[in-house]
């Protein structure tokens, strides 16, 4: 079995990944437009403290879809196994908790989770349109995956602050969350930062160090 080559998914692949990229633009063309429209009128506390916002159709519609979506996207791991690529730690650790999250936060209506679930679609939209263009081997950008990387680095980091605002405005009435929320939006986001961080220095700055040192 090990010494057998890897399936070539090559069509099955792009369909795969177009069709999780359209999926993301769509959800972030949605949920951006209506998560700015609320915190233009009500302010950054309204959007993660308050209860109202996941009772709108666009979140209850986009939320519901979001968490099938982290179902979905554990295919991404199957692709990996079959074409025999490797499979790193952050991908499943990251891909396996999210959902866990994701489901706890749609079951518990936590307010902070509309952005949480925003930031994700947009990342992803151009993550998995990246997908698409290398599985059709379609030239693109060459610093577009180190973009992609350090955008995922950059949501790690306002997850973090949006589950740091919410446990600073708990107490303040009407403010819908425990320190049990914040203790694992913080714990996840924090790890998150970690290894996204890693795989960073890891994949883009260490082979040029690697590199500039081989050359004097």
């Amino acid at each position: 079995m090990k010494a057998r080559k890897g399936f070539n998914l090559q069509g099955p692949l792009i369909l795969w990944s177009f069709s999780l990229a359209l999926f993301s633009i769509l959800g972030t063309v949605r949920t951006w437009g209506y998560m700015g429209a609320l915190m233009h009128r009500g302010g950054l506390k309204h959007t993660v403290c308050f209860t109202d916002s996941t009772e709108h159709p666009i979140i209850k519609f986009w939320s519901c879809l979001f968490l099938l979506s982290k179902v979905i996207e554990l295919g991404d791991t199957a692709f990996i196994i079959l074409r025999k690529r490797p499979l790193i730690f952050v991908h499943w650790y990251h891909h396996s908790t999210v959902l866990v999250f994701t489901s706890f936060g749609y079951k518990n209506k936590v307010p902070s989770g509309g952005w949480f679930m925003t930031m994700n679609f947009g990342v992803h939209s151009i993550m998995y349109t990246y997908y698409t263009l290398k599985a059709a081997r379609v030239k693109h950008p060459r610093l577009l995956p180190m973009l992609i990387t350090s955008l995922q680095i950059l949501q790690m980091v306002m997850g973090t602050v949006v589950g740091i605002l919410t446990y600073i405005w708990r107490q303040e009435q009407g403010c819908r969350t425990t320190a049990e929320q914040f203790f694992w939006s913080f714990v996840l986001y924090s790890t998150y930062f970690i290894l996204f961080a890693h795989f960073f220095r890891q994949t883009y700055i260490w082979p040029q160090v690697k590199t500039k040192t081989k050359s004097h």
